[in-house]
């Protein structure tokens, strides 16, 4: 017999649900002492890019605790439905934790709403998600994830990003965020022109990583040893394909050969 809690109407938010009768599981319910900020898993830089027909997401490998490397090849992009994805950086498992609330809830909504969320629905969701780990934010655990969607009414790719109280801002042609987000940022700013394709769009955003590593510690390089590269999506009108390893490596080798030549990266012209 399922308990009365199961069988009330309620919202179609599954986190509303969660926080009235079992609050103590969502993410930002804890309380941690703040020595722990120090001691787990940090994941760093996170790129986006838009281009005609869809959105490219990017993330390196790379987690950190404190000055240690934690682990060399963290997943950081995960798709959130079907015509979204989520790019994780900040406390690595309290963002894990709320890539998956986040992945119910849409999941949730759709079952009882008999229809998906609407993009900006799906970013007022996440932003919700955001501003209850305050309390954590507060300690030194943030997590201030990245949004890209590709918005079936519009047709276009759209980027969303985040502050730690859960402020929503859309970026209409790129963005990054981590530690490493001001080199990667700077190198997008060079390297992008709204009429990219998706080739050169997912090019210029592993550029962006290469020059985030190239500049910050806590952003992992490739590693052309363990054949460890970046995790590579693009969301257009057919949904959210991950790219498969070999892809991705082959992408990466012709950038590190460009940079072996030039180990500053491309340069971009002047008009």
């Amino acid at each position: 017999m399922l308990p009365e809690a199961f069988l009330t109407a309620g919202s179609s938010s599954f986190t509303e649900f969660l926080a009235r009768h079992q609050p103590e599981l969502l993410p930002g319910a804890r309380v941690m002492d703040a020595s722990v900020a120090q001691q787990v898993a940090h994941a760093t830089t996170i790129v986006a890019a838009t281009f005609p027909g869809g959105v490219v997401m990017a993330g390196d490998r790379r987690a950190t605790m404190g000055n240690v490397i934690a682990q060399r090849d963290i997943q950081k992009v995960f798709p959130a439905d079907e015509f979204s994805a989520v790019g994780i950086a900040g406390t690595a498992g309290l963002a894990v934790e709320m890539t998956r609330l986040f992945q119910l809830e849409l999941e949730h909504y759709e079952k009882i709403e008999g229809t998906p969320l609407s993009t900006d629905g799906k970013a007022n969701r996440l932003a919700t998600l955001i501003r209850n780990n305050l309390g954590m934010a507060m300690q030194g655990l943030a997590v201030v994830p990245l949004f890209a969607a590709f918005d079936l009414d519009a047709g276009v790719g759209r980027i969303f990003v985040f502050d730690v109280t859960g402020n929503r801002n859309e970026e209409r042609s790129f963005h990054s965020v981590g530690s490493g987000s001001m080199f990667a940022r700077g190198a997008l700013k060079k390297l992008y022109r709204p009429d990219l394709d998706e080739s050169e769009a997912v090019t210029a955003c592993i550029q962006a990583l290469y020059d985030a590593a190239d500049d910050d510690s806590a952003t992992g390089g490739p590693d052309l040893t363990r054949r460890i590269f970046p995790m590579v999506a693009v969301i257009t009108a057919d949904g959210f394909r991950a790219y498969g390893d070999d892809a991705t490596a082959a992408i990466a080798d012709r950038v590190i050969g460009g940079r072996m030549s030039r180990p500053d990266g491309p340069s971009a012209p002047l008009e």
